[in-house]
C-alpha cells in the first residue's frame, strides 16, 4: 500500500500520540537549506585554518572544524564577474556567458542555480554583489531566479562601502545615513538582512547566496588617499605596528569572520543547524589594490600569483562546507573541484537532476566522504590581459600566459608554488594540454581572443 506525505505524517503522529514526532518526521523529509557565503578577494592564506598566523579567524576556523576543509577547490575565474557566472551557471570559462568584468548580462537561456532551486520549491535570496546584469537587463537577479535581493548590481558600485543607494529587487533604496555622511556600512546591512532572511524563511527550504564584498578595496578611495581598505574602524588591530592600510585590511577580515559567526549562530538559534548546508569560499585570489600589499599577510600562502593570474594563487580558494549530522566534522579533503560544480551539487541536494550541457559535476559524494568521480580536466581562460589559459589535468597544470606565448607545465603534487616549468621535459604532456585548451572552449563574440 502506498501512502502520501500527509498520510505518513498523520500516521507518525497517531502512533506516537505526540505532535513532536510528526514534526520530526516532517523535518526529516524536508529538503536541506543551502547557504553559499562568498568573500571578495580573500586569499587562500588569509584564514587561520589555511595557515594564516597574524590575523585571527576563529569563526571560519570553527566552520572548518565542524565540517570539511578542501585544499584543492577552485574559483570560476581570477576576477569577480566571470567567477560568479561559473558559480551560478555551472559552466567553466570556455563556455560561460561572462568571461571577464565587462558588463554583459546573463540571458534568459542562461539557467542559474537560483532558477533551478526556485523551481524545486526553495525560497531564494541574494544579498551582496551580483555582477551578472545591469538594471533593466535580462540579467538582473529577480529575472534569474531570486525571489528577493539586496545589494550592488555591478562591481564598480560595490567598491563603495558607504553607498548612497543599494538595489532592493528592482528599485533603488537610498541610504539616508550616507547622504553627505558615512554612517551605513554596506557589509553590516548585508549581515542584518541575511539574519532577517533566515528568520523569515525558517519554515520552508531556502537558498541564500550571501555575496559579501569584504575584503575588496575601494579602488577610487585608494587612489585618492593611498588607503582603499574602507572599514569603519581598525579594531581589533588598532594597536598593531602595521601600516594603516594593513590594519584596515585585517579589520575587514575580522568583520567578515565575525559576521559568518552571526549567521552560524542564527542557524543554531532557529534550530536549523542540521537542516542547512553552508558553503564558504572566495571569488578569486588576493588583490594588490587600494594600497594593500598581499605579501604583508602572505595572503596567497604557498601559492604563486594573485588576482588576475591563472597561477594557483589567483584561482585556488579556501572552501569550507558544513552540514551537521551529514558531513563528518574536522575532515580535510584534497578532492579537486571548481565553482561550476556548485550548481549540480545543489541540484542533487534538492533531489533534482542537473541540467544537460553544463560542465560541473555533483560534489555531494566528496562532501559526505564517499568516493567521488573526478573531472577529466579543469579549464580557465582570462580576457583582461590579452588571452591567457590554464588547464589542470590530474596533478599537472598547464598555463599559457598568452596566445603566442610558450606553454608552461607544472607538477602541483611536487611543486605547489609553480616554480619549476617542466614543459621542456614533458613535451607530449604539454602538447596534450595545448589540445585541451583548443577544444575546451567555443569562441564568443563578446570575448574575442586577443593575441598577447
Amino acid at each position: 500500500m502506498s501512502i502520501n506525505r500527509r498520510q505518513f505524517l498523520e500516521m507518525m503522529g497517531a502512533v506516537a500520540g505526540d505532535r513532536s514526532l510528526a514534526f520530526a518526521a516532517q523535518r526529516s523529509l524536508r529538503k536541506p537549506n543551502i547557504i553559499f557565503i562568498l568573500a571578495d578577494d580573500l586569499g587562500y592564506g588569509d584564514l587561520g585554518c589555511y595557515g594564516q598566523k597574524q590575523m585571527a579567524t576563529p569563526n571560519l576556523d570553527r566552520l572548518a572544524q565542524e565540517g570539511v576543509r578542501f585544499t584543492q577547490a577552485y574559483a570560476g575565474s581570477t576576477v569577480c564577474a566571470p567567477s560568479r557566472c561559473a558559480l551560478m551557471t555551472g559552466l567553466h570559462m570556455g563556455h560561460a556567458r561572462i568571461r571577464g568584468n565587462a558588463r554583459f548580462p546573463l540571458r534568459p537561456a542562461d539557467l542559474t542555480v537560483a532558477e533551478l532551486l526556485k523551481g524545486a520549491g526553495y525560497r531564494t535570496g541574494l544579498i551582496g554583489k551580483w555582477g551578472l546584469g545591469e538594471a533593466c537587463s535580462t540579467g538582473i537577479p529577480n529575472a534569474k531566479g531570486f525571489d528577493e535581493w539586496l545589494g550592488y548590481l555591478n562591481q564598480q558600485h560595490a567598491h563603495n562601502y558607504f553607498p548612497e543607494f543599494l538595489w532592493e529587487n528592482q528599485r533603488e533604496v537610498f541610504l539616508a545615513g550616507n547622504m553627505g555622511t558615512r554612517k551605513q556600512y554596506s557589509h553590516d546591512l548585508f549581515t542584518d538582512r541575511a539574519l532577517q532572511f533566515l528568520q523569515g524563511h525558517r519554515d520552508q527550504p531556502f537558498f541564500l547566496y550571501l555575496a559579501y564584498t569584504i575584503p575588496h578595496a575601494n579602488n577610487e578611495l585608494g587612489r585618492e588617499t593611498g588607503n582603499g581598505m574602507d572599514v569603519p574602524g581598525d579594531a581589533p588591530y588598532s594597536g598593531k605596528d602595521w601600516p594603516q592600510v594593513e590594519r584596515n585590511f585585517a579589520a575587514m577580515v575580522h568583520r567578515l569572520d565575525a559576521d559568518v559567526g552571526k549567521v552560524l549562530e542564527q542557524l543554531k538559534k532557529l534550530g536549523l543547524d542540521e537542516d542547512t548546508i553552508v558553503f564558504f569560499s572566495s571569488d578569486n585570489g588576493p588583490h594588490r589594490e587600494g594600497g594593500h600589499d598581499p605579501d604583508f599577510f602572505d595572503s596567497n600562502g604557498p601559492l604563486r600569483g594573485i588576482k588576475r593570474d591563472l597561477y594557483e594563487g589567483g584561482i585556488r580558494m579556501p572552501m569550507l562546507v558544513r552540514w551537521p549530522g551529514k558531513i563528518h566534522p574536522g575532515r580535510v579533503s584534497d578532492q579537486a573541484w571548481a565553482f561550476w560544480d556548485f550548481l549540480p551539487t545543489a541540484a542533487e541536494l534538492a533531489g533534482l537532476k542537473p541540467p544537460q550541457g553544463i560542465d560541473g559535476i555533483s560534489l555531494l559524494p566528496a562532501l559526505l566522504g564517499k568516493p567521488q568521480r573526478s573531472h577529466d580536466y579543469l579549464y580557465w581562460e582570462f580576457h583582461e590581459r590579452g588571452f591567457t589559459q590554464a588547464v589542470r589535468l590530474g596533478d599537472w597544470k598547464g598555463v599559457r600566459p598568452g596566445r603566442k606565448r610558450a606553454m608552461e607545465l607544472y607538477n602541483l603534487a611536487e611543486d605547489l608554488g609553480e616554480r619549476n616549468d617542466l614543459a621542456g621535459k614533458h613535451p607530449e604532456l604539454a602538447a596534450k594540454i595545448a589540445r585541451i585548451m583548443e577544444t575546451a572552449r567555443f569562441d564568443s563574440p563578446e570575448w574575442p581572443v586577443r593575441e598577447a
